[in-house]
């Protein structure tokens, strides 16, 4: 594709959807914080993410606003079709230094990936850069949900086995399961709580808070992550003193979905 703000041509390798519904839980707990990472408004229609190298081998983020042409281009490699993704010049929104997410691939007879100066975007932050496995804090645990989304039946079976009466006693836990049950009171931020598709009839949650993760399917089981406990996964009890089964659903009416 070609691109006037960054004076070349991009050459894609990737991208995805900035909606309310879906967006990389990496960026933020929501899609307001996503998107302010990002220097972009929260418009309601969202972005797509174009990552790429321009001829030189530099990493570009290309925020475009035409969602529908990114979303076909998504489902298109996703059936194993190609998909030539090159958006009009008129929908880049911004094009911004270094790419937010970890790519293991890279464009063929170019430099290899490499950050762009810093201020070559014209906005004089530093490059994009995918977050420290390092360190354990609200990235590595909203990723950590997203993980076992889609390990579900193994983490799934992990309870089935081992039970979850030790974490029900935890106060993070109690402290996430009442500000979600807010939630569905008080409309949350959008992004904050979203639904997908899982299986025989059943949807995915993901909820997140200040500190906290959540995922979980309607009619089944749930787990949290805390900022405060590192690397751990709390199963929520599923007794009539959590009321499990009724906050999964009244999450999932105030869920946004993806088109």
């Amino acid at each position: 594709m070609s691109d006037d703000e960054g004076g070349g041509s991009l050459y894609v390798l990737t991208a995805v959807l900035l909606t309310p519904a879906q967006f990389p839980s990496i960026l933020g707990d929501d899609f307001p914080e996503a998107c302010s990472l990002l220097g972009v408004p929260p418009n309601g229609d969202g972005y797509g993410l174009v990552l790429g190298q321009d001829e030189e081998g530099a990493r570009w983020t290309v925020v475009v606003d035409d969602v529908s042409l990114v979303a076909t281009a998504i489902a298109s490699w996703d059936c194993g079709m190609e998909y030539d993704l090159s958006p009009d010049e008129r929908t880049i929104v911004v094009s911004l230094a270094g790419w937010p997410l970890e790519l293991s691939v890279a464009a063929p007879g170019i430099p290899h990936p490499h950050d762009p100066e810093q201020g070559a975007d014209g906005t004089g932050r530093v490059p994009l850069a995918p977050p420290s496995a390092e360190t354990w804090g609200p990235v590595q645990r909203r990723m950590g949900a997203d993980q076992i989304a889609r390990e579900w039946s193994d983490w799934r079976e992990r309870v089935a086995t081992d039970g979850g009466a030790a974490a029900a006693a935890h106060p993070g836990l109690a402290r996430a399961l009442e500000e979600a049950s807010a939630y569905t009171r008080n409309p949350p931020p959008p992004g904050r709580v979203r639904s997908s598709f899982a299986t025989e009839g059943a949807r995915t949650l993901r909820v997140d808070g200040p500190g906290w993760s959540l995922v979980a399917r309607t009619g089944g089981a749930a787990f949290v992550l805390l900022d405060e406990e590192p690397g751990e996964v709390l199963p929520v009890p599923e007794d009539g003193e959590t009321e499990l089964p009724q906050l999964l659903a009244a999450l999932d009416r105030v869920a946004v979905r993806p088109a």
